[in-house]
This record gives C-alpha cells, structure tokens and sequence, in this order.
C-alpha cells in the first residue's frame, strides 16, 4: 500500500497506477493490510510502507521519491525531503531533514543511507536521542552496523536536555549497542560546565541499569588515618549470577593496597569473599591484610555447607582501612564452618569456629572460647496427641589458651500442652536440663585435685497464660480496633549448687520482653537459675480495618517468690525485677514515634531508656530525634539528631550527631550537602567515628553523579543509610517508609 495525500485527478491516476504495479511486484515490500500483524524487530519479511508527494522511477528497481517522505519498516521508519529506495538492494537514500526513529531511539541529520534489511548505513552530521536512558547528543557521522549497534564519529552523549548540556562525553569515536546496553567511547574526554574533568583513551558506561564488565570510574576520598586516598576498580561481569571487581586503592601516607571482591549467586550455592592487603605500609613498616568469605552450600537434599572466615593481619587493621562504622568497631573476628542435615520434624548440625580478637589496649576484652567441634541436636514434633514435644542437646569440646578447657554434652527435652481457644490460652510445659562436663586433666585454669568429671540434672516447669478483648475504638481520629490482652507467666526451677561447674558460655541476659517470658534468665547452657516467679503483662494494640499495627503499649513486671541464689557476680535479691515500658506508634503518615524503658521502683532510677520520634512529612524530607541511657553497664546517656532535608531550590543538607550527655562529647558525626540538577548530583560528606578508645576516623568524601554515565568520586551512599533513618537518595524515586 502506498499512501499519498489529496491531489489532483491527473496526478491522483498516476499514484494509483503505480502503486497497483509496485503491489504486483514487491510483494515482499508492500504492507498490503493495515491489519497485518506486528513486525518484531528481527522480522526480515516484514513489508515496507512508502509514501510522498511525488514519487517516479521503476516500481522493481527504483523509486525516486520527494516532499514528505516517509518509509516504514518495522521498527524502522525514515522520514526525510527527497529519498530514493533501492528495490533489489532494499536501500534507502535520503537527504535533506533526515529523521529515523528505530524502535524508540531517533537519529537526524543530513544525508542518510542505510539497508533496510540489515540496519547497515550512516547519517552525516547527526543528533541522536536513545529514549530509554534519555540519553543524547551530535557528531560528524553515525555509523549503523547493525539494527541495534551504531557508532557516532567525533560525537557527544550526554543524558541532559537541551542544546549546551551541563555535562556531556566528547570522544573521536562512540559506539552505542542497545542490544547490550553497552556504550563504548575512545579517546574520551568529560566535560562538566565546560571544563574538562575526566579524560581517558577508552571508557565504557551502561545504556541502562544492566551490569557490564569495564573500569569503574575512579573512587577519590580522605581520611585522618591514610591521607588522600585513589581507587580505580576494575568490574569484570563474568556470568549474570557471578561477579568479581578488582580494586586498586593508592593511600598517600601508607602506599598501594590491592584487593579484589568475588560473589556468586546459584541455586545451590551463593558466597562472596573478599581480600585486600598491602606491603610494607609507610607507616607501620610491616606487610597488611585482611581477608572474610561467606559461603552456603546444599550439598544434598536437606544438607547445608557453611562458612564464615574473617581474619586480618594485626588489631589496627580494621580502623586503619575502615570505609564503614560496621567495620571500623569489629573487634571479634569469626572463622566458622559448619555441615547441617534437617529434616521436617528434626536438624543436626556439625560446626567448629574460633575467634580471632582484635585487642584495644585501653579497653581490652577477653578471648571467646573456641568450639572445636560442637554438635547440636534439635527436634520438635507438634500436636501429638495435643502435646508438643521437643528436644536439644548440644556436645562441645571449648578450647582456650589461658582457661579451663573440657567437653559438655547438654540435653534438654520439653513437652507442652497448648490449650488455645478464642480469646485465652494456657499453655503448661515441663523441661528438664541435663549436663554433663569432662574438664581437661591438668589442662589450664583446673587446680590440682579437681573433679574433671561433673555432671547436673534440673527440671523446669512453667504454665504461660494470657487473654484477649476487643472492642472499637479511635486513634487520633481514626477508626480502630482496640486490643486488650493481659498475660501471665509462672516458672519454678529448683536451686541446684552450680558454683563448681565451669563457665564456658553463659551470661545474665538483659532485661527485656522477651527475657520476660523466658524460663531461664542466663544466656547460655552453663547456668541454669533457680526460679519461682510470676511475670505479670499486659498489651494493648490498636489495629486498622486490614489488621496492620498502628500502635502498641505493653507494660510488664517480674516477681520472685524466692531469692535467687545462681548467680554470675552480684545478687540482687530483690522481690521483684525492674519495670519495662515499651510503646511505638504511627500518630499519622508523617509521624511516628517510639519509646523503652526500665524502670527500678526499689531504687527510683531510670537505668535503660531509648526514645525516638520521626518525621517523614514528604520527598527527601525526614528528622530523626533519638535520646538513650544505659546506667547498669556504661553508666552512657547521649542523644542523637539526623536529618535530610531541603534548605534551597535543588539543595539538600544531610547530617548526624550522636552527643555523649556523659562525656560531653560528640561521639559521632556526619555532615553533608547534596545538589540535585536534572541529569546530575553532587555531595560532599564528612563522616566522624569511633575506631577505638581515644581514637577516630574522620573521612571525606566528593561525589559527582552523572545520570546515565557514571559516579565520580567517592561513594558517600552508605554511610547516608546507615546513619540517617529514612535517608532517600536524591536521584531515585521517593517511597514513604
């Protein structure tokens, strides 16, 4: 079909009969129905659709074709003043107000030849726009050497609007394939406001959000403890499930640090590993490293390899070369590998780990002991007969260089009756803890004479009870359902003198809800405490029409019948524990708030209490205000602030103080500024904290992102998360947390 507009009876016969004879001829390139199918993009049959106000030549061998042309071939159609159309060879020529649009992207220019069939041509002096990363920009000449890879000689990109973009990419040759979404430039030079900021002789980017394998643009930072810091990584995508990137990372004062990070992803097996080090740092004088993986395996149906390796040269390591808080405070560094089989109703797993400690010498803390091997077996079948049962046990060999050492083998079986009707339940359970120790003959810490063979039997009962009411009710306004649901909990274990037995793992617990409800208040298998007690709670919750929490109050209390008399240090022996409070809520959208406290009424002192409200009101709009204290440990009380929020047009501040009330001291710290233009962001971010005692890292970081090519600079990102709640990058979306 040849379309054609409104003419006159001369002219209007003669398109007629030509488009009769060209359908007689090329039926192959005439769209005869406008119904037809759609043409897929790799259709080489697909028919052409040509139309003009003038067209002349041999319909079987070639058109000449003027004022307003347009040929259409699937995806492709090519608009343009005066065209010829090749028949046999299914070329187009075309000059004058070139414009082809292919699938979504749209090139113009002067003079334009291509095949249709292949996608092979040029366009002189063209623009180009690529739709799906909005990406653009000129050259002398665009080479088309297939349907989805195109080359753009001494040209431009950019992903800025408008004719003088902020930024934009200037090399002698630019090869763009969509089918990749690989850009490849060379010689390449990158502008930002006019000046010339990067240069390269070969740079890749993405044409969309898909991985590829390059030189990841340069990271830029410094810190107190190294200097001026320059990585250049290197990404190599070697399959879609698994990744390595190669980073060199130059440390003025300390020298050239390598290191490289490898991840895999599979349905049987997924892991990363990392490892970096650096010879003869300038500063110390000795070789550095540091290394951590990660691994889980099925090696079966139902059996699990794991690990969990983390090693570093010395104790400074870590805050030496911190890039993260996580990081720069890790003082325990865990080597773990474990092998585990479960099944529906039971699991066994073999595991031996040790720890390397990473010492502070003003604060020192003491050595783990080492598992090597430990042995768990864990069991629970429900409703068997309207009972629950259960069962653990645990066999450990503890190892220690300095400590007493031996093998403990634990067995711990349980049965409950759950009775569980609308609005109460009572559940009744007995337990029992069976011990048994073999401590090393003459191993350390053991006194001559001792008994190395000692062993501990103690039942538990308990009876966990509670009920719930109903009724409707308003939350600020708003509808609600109104919950009720007092709870109380007894438990009795007998005293047994354990003052003999080693203390390999337990401590006393901290006080909390869920410590609460708990039967034992040690954590670990080395004590077990005598009890006779009640805990007394109740909870009310208001619940929207679809059942999610819009708030919760809970208030509970421990009472001892009894003394305590196991113990790890002092007794308290008070009849009852401290008071705990616990409340959150989400007043309105933009609103939230939460807060916990344990309260000592013997003692009228506030000893633990964290409180915090947030305000979310909109985009990259958020304040978080936080208060906590912590007297029975570290006698601590700070409060924190962090914020993201605009200040001016395009602008964002972005910060974070955590204030020691204690020590009058800032303990950490961020502050940063972020400028968010229509195809690129700037930040600058400065980053405080603790590495150790009397001790700081302190870094800063530049970061310039350009939409669509790459992030130069430093990478504050995550240091944004971690320390500003309901952080949100100023480039991405907003979503209201």
């Amino acid at each position: 079909m040849i379309r054609f507009p409104v003419l006159s009876p001369t002219q209007r016969l003669l398109r007629t009969l030509t488009a009769v004879v060209a359908a007689a001829a090329l039926p192959s390139y005439v769209l005869a129905q406008s119904a037809s199918k759609p043409v897929k993009q790799s259709d080489r049959e697909a028919p052409a659709e040509i139309s003009a106000e003038s067209m002349t030549g041999r319909p079987d061998r070639e058109l000449d074709l003027a004022n307003k042309v347009e040929i259409v071939r699937g995806v492709t159609t090519i608009n343009s003043d005066k065209a010829q159309y090749h028949v046999v060879e299914d070329e187009v020529e075309a000059i004058g107000n070139v414009r082809m649009k292919r699938v979504e992207d749209i090139y113009t220019g002067d003079e334009l030849k291509l095949n249709m069939d292949g996608g092979i041509g040029y366009v002189t002096n063209p623009t180009y726009r690529l739709e799906r990363t909005k990406g653009q920009g000129a050259g002398k000449r665009i080479d088309f050497e297939s349907e989805t890879e195109a080359t753009v000689v001494d040209g431009t990109y950019s992903t800025c609007e408008g004719p003088n973009p902020d930024w934009y990419l200037r090399s002698g040759t630019l090869n763009l394939d969509t089918a990749r979404d690989i850009g490849l430039a060379r010689n390449s030079v990158v502008y930002f406001k006019g000046v010339p900021i990067l240069g390269a002789p070969a740079m890749s980017f993405p044409l969309s959000g898909a991985r590829k394998s390059g030189v990841l643009p340069p990271t830029i930072g410094a810190t107190n403890r190294g200097g001026l810091e320059v990585m250049v990584p290197y990404y190599f995508n070697i399959a879609p499930n698994r990744d390595l990137t190669v980073y060199p990372n130059v440390i003025a004062q300390r020298g050239l640090q390598l290191g490289a990070v490898a991840r895999y992803l599979d349905p049987s097996y997924s892991g990363e590993t990392k490892l970096e080090g650096l010879l003869k740092d300038k500063l110390t004088g000795t070789d550095r490293w540091s290394v951590s993986s990660i691994h889980t395996q099925s090696l079966l149906p139902g059996l699990t390899l794991n690990w969990n390796i983390n090693a570093a040269s010395d104790d400074a390591y870590p805050s030496d070369f911190s890039r993260t808080l996580t990081t720069a405070q890790q003082r325990l560094l865990l080597r773990d590998l474990s092998l585990s089989y479960g099944q529906p109703y039971w699991s066994l797993t073999a595991r031996a780990s040790k720890y390397q400690v990473l010492q502070d010498p003003l604060a020192p803390i003491a050595q783990p002991y080492d598992r090597l091997p430990q042995i768990t077996f864990s069991s629970a079948r429900p409703d068997i007969g309207g009972f629950d049962l259960a069962l653990d046990s645990d066999l450990t060999r503890f190892a220690h260089p300095t400590l007493q050492q031996g093998d403990r083998l634990f067995v711990s079986p349980k049965v409950s009756y759950p009775i569980i009707e609308p609005g109460f339940f009572i559940t009744p359970k007995l337990s029992f803890h069976a011990t048994r120790y073999q401590l090393a003959d003459g191993g350390a810490g053991v006194a001559p004479g001792t008994d190395t063979s000692l062993q501990r039997t103690i039942p538990t009962a308990s009876i966990d009870s509670g009920m719930v009411f109903e009724r409707e009710s308003n939350f600020f306004g708003h509808g609600m359902t109104q919950t009720l649901e007092p709870r109380l909990f007894y438990v009795y274990t007998p005293y047994r003198d354990q003052s003999m037995l080693p203390n390999f793992d337990s401590g006393l617990a901290d006080l909390s809800f869920t410590q609460l409800f708990s039967e034992n208040r040690f954590v670990g298998n080395d004590r077990i405490g005598d009890a006779n007690q009640v805990t007394a709670a109740v909870t009310t919750r208001f619940l929207e029409e679809t059942g999610a929490e819009r708030a919760r109050i809970a208030l509970g209390q421990r009472y001892y019948f009894a003394d305590q008399r196991v113990a790890l240090g002092t007794l308290p022996n008070q009849s009852r524990s401290d008071l705990l409070l616990s409340a959150n809520g989400r007043v309105s959208q933009s609103f939230s708030a939460e807060t916990n406290l344990q309260y000592s009424q013997s003692q009228g002192v506030l000893n633990r209490a964290n409180a915090g409200i947030k305000y979310q009101p909109g985009p990259m709009k958020v304040l978080n205000l936080a208060y906590r204290q912590d007297l029975p440990n570290n006698l601590e009380k700070s409060f924190e602030v962090s914020t993201q929020w605009p200040f001016a047009s395009r602008w964002y501040g972005v910060g974070r103080i955590n204030y020691s009330l204690t020590t009058s001291k800032v303990a950490e710290g961020l502050l940063g500024v972020e400028y968010k233009a229509d195809c690129w962001v700037f930040r600058v971010v400065a980053q405080r904290i603790p590495t150790a005692t009397l001790q700081a890292t302190s870094a800063l970081f530049f970061q310039l992102e350009l939409n669509g090519l790459s992030k130069l600079g430093s990478n504050p990102l995550q240091a944004l998360r971690s320390s500003v709640p309901g952080y949100q990058n100023v480039n991405q979306p907003y979503n209201r947390q």
